[in-house]
């Protein structure tokens, strides 16, 4: 196998755009279903093996269960414990029952909690437990969280174990390195999976078409653009290149929109080792956690 089919393989595919218009980059909306399955497509004949969906990206799980991907390895994320809920074992077994009617396939290759402090709730312990009997009947291969910042690990991991995590990190969000938790889970053999390599494609637009309200870290723009040129690198080729430089991570999730763009990712994955700047990181919340930019 070589280097590059080898750091290909390490891709997932990030399908909320198959159900819901997202990111700030994206002008296209939703992915039309013949796109949608022609990225499917092209993953399989690259060797990638793994989607990633959840029960909020709109209708992603019922297009896929007809794009048709049992031969594939679907990770989902289970919606927040209704605060009405007083059976947490009969709503968890309802709601993935129905997200693989939906995705029309038999078991989840791994099933994340997209609220983690609900360990840590009133529910946290039936949760849990919900989760390893789910895991037992053969329903799911593999349980874990997914997180927004590295801080929710402390708390978790020292209570309860987990097969996965899924964590944001990219070149500016360093914040999975810098606190420890990278080595650190993988160290306790816990699967890793990053997102956002690309901010939601804000780190892939040009500097005239970068919304006004980010100019509030000017000066780690006008760092990162000239880092680009003086490495005479692509933002694309950038992003992945670090991103895929960590040994410890097992899969890094790309969402795409088009056949041309899963294309254009193919051809920058690269391992190659890059000496990131200080003065590109950044642990600002409000620019590294795209929940806080409507904010701005």
């Amino acid at each position: 196998m070589s280097l590059l089919s080898d750091m290909v393989e390490r891709l997932a595919i990030g399908t909320v755009q198959f159900g819901l218009k997202y990111g700030i980059s994206n002008h296209q909306g939703k992915v039309p279903y013949k796109e949608a399955k022609s990225i499917i497509e092209l993953a399989d004949n690259n060797n990638i093996n793994t989607l990633d969906t959840a029960v909020s990206y709109g209708d992603s799980e019922k297009i896929l269960g007809s794009i048709g991907v049992s031969d594939w390895n679907v990770i989902s994320k289970l919606p927040a414990i209704p605060d009405e809920c007083d059976d947490v074992k009969l709503w968890l077994n309802n709601v993935v029952t129905t997200s693989l009617e939906r995705l029309n396939i038999d078991c989840l290759h791994s099933l994340l909690l997209h609220k983690p402090q609900q360990l840590l709730g009133v529910h946290g312990s039936n949760l849990y437990k919900a989760l390893i009997k789910l895991k037992a009947s053969g329903k799911v291969k593999k349980i874990g969280i997914s997180i927004y910042d590295p801080s929710e690990l402390d708390q978790i991991c020292s209570q309860y174990e987990i097969d996965i995590v899924q964590a944001p990190l990219n070149i500016v969000d360093n914040r999975l390195v810098e606190s420890g938790w990278l080595k650190r889970l993988s160290e306790l053999s816990i699967e890793i999976h990053v997102r956002s390599i690309f901010l939601q494609g804000l780190l892939l637009m040009p500097a005239r078409k970068r919304p006004q309200k980010f100019n509030l870290w000017a000066a780690l723009w006008t760092n990162w653009d000239k880092w680009l040129e003086v490495n005479n690198l692509t933002p694309l080729q950038a992003c992945l290149q670090y991103v895929l430089s960590f040994s410890e991570i097992n899969r890094v999730i790309v969402g795409v929109d088009s056949v041309n763009q899963l294309e254009d990712i193919i051809r920058a994955c690269n391992s190659s080792k890059l000496k990131v700047p200080k003065n590109i990181h950044c642990s600002d919340v409000n620019l590294v956690n795209p929940s806080r930019w409507p904010y701005l």
